[in-house]
């Protein structure tokens, strides 16, 4: 328990967790702001606002994620928290911040936005006409699910067939679930993202929905691709995993090779493979002439 406590207090008052802190906030600010001004003023369209978000958080990620790793969701900071990628201080503190760039976000919207134009700044707790809370529920836990198992994956430094960019991988996969989840919920997708509006604008109608559902989505994703879909997942690293205190680095390569874990911005994002290295002694020339000359 000791041990606990001084890994999540050194992680408290290392410099970098206030600049990834800062990192969170503004990057969830720029995604509600953009995202959540294309319902303000006239009805958008689905592909305004699939499009709007999901480049902007392609955006942000790009950004910020040498930081803080570019969470900018607390479904993804929790999933990261439950497979032992970030500390718990690190996780709690980058929800927090999270909301607070949320409701930042939208009250800029709000202030910037004519009073006629301003609408619900979009907030999510209007469900489209039909669609019952319980299904809005699965809806978000399921296109969450999706958007966190793209994030782990495009972490998963192990993998030797990715060569595309990750942030825009992300925000693809943002843009795919809003095509999908529009028509039910608007696509809350972020926590954080439909705390804001609804606090600025009062609407609190089924805000249930979209905590749970993509908390809960966001984990199944996270456990699932980290011991079932990752490169070099196995029983035994679960059981490790689940046995440690310490943020743990992503998936162990093959047992043959010995690796050196680096921990980067509180996040265990890269890993240095050393190979063994076969070594041949080299003999000097001028000690084989002396040799060759003794038998002569």
């Amino acid at each position: 328990m000791n041990r606990f406590w001084k890994e999540n207090i050194e992680d408290l008052l290392s410099p970098n967790l206030w600049r990834s802190l800062a990192a969170e906030t503004f990057g969830t600010l720029v995604i509600v702001l953009l995202g959540c001004g294309t319902y303000t003023g006239a009805t958008p369209s689905v592909i305004q606002v699939s499009l709007t978000f999901g480049l902007t958080v392609a955006t942000v990620v790009w950004v910020f994620r040498h930081i803080s790793g570019g969470h900018m969701n607390p479904a993804v900071t929790l999933a990261k928290l439950v497979t032992r990628r970030v500390s718990i201080v690190r996780g709690v503190l980058y929800i927090i911040a999270q909301c607070l760039g949320g409701v930042l976000g939208a009250g800029i919207l709000f202030g910037l936005t004519p009073v006629t134009q301003r609408l619900d700044l979009g907030a999510t707790a209007i469900l489209r006409t039909g669609v019952t809370s319980p299904q809005g529920f699965g809806v978000e836990l399921l296109v969450t699910f999706v958007v966190v198992l793209a994030v782990f994956a495009s972490d998963d430094t192990k993998r030797r067939d990715l060569r595309g960019s990750a942030p825009l991988t992300i925000g693809l996969a943002v843009v795919v679930c809003h095509l999908f989840a529009f028509p039910y919920t608007r696509c809350g997708l972020n926590p954080a993202r439909s705390f804001g509006p609804s606090l600025v604008m009062g609407l609190w109608q089924n805000h249930w929905v979209f905590w749970i559902g993509p908390l809960i989505g966001g984990v199944v994703a996270g456990v699932l691709y980290e011991f079932v879909f990752s490169a070099g997942a196995t029983v035994a690293q679960a059981k490790k995993c689940l046995l440690r205190s310490k943020p743990h680095p992503p998936q162990e390569a093959d047992q043959e090779l010995d690796e050196v874990k680096v921990e980067i911005n509180g996040e265990k994002v890269a890993e240095v493979e050393e190979t063994p290295e076969i070594v041949e002694e080299k003999v000097p020339e001028t000690k084989i002439n002396e040799e060759e000359k003794t038998k002569e």
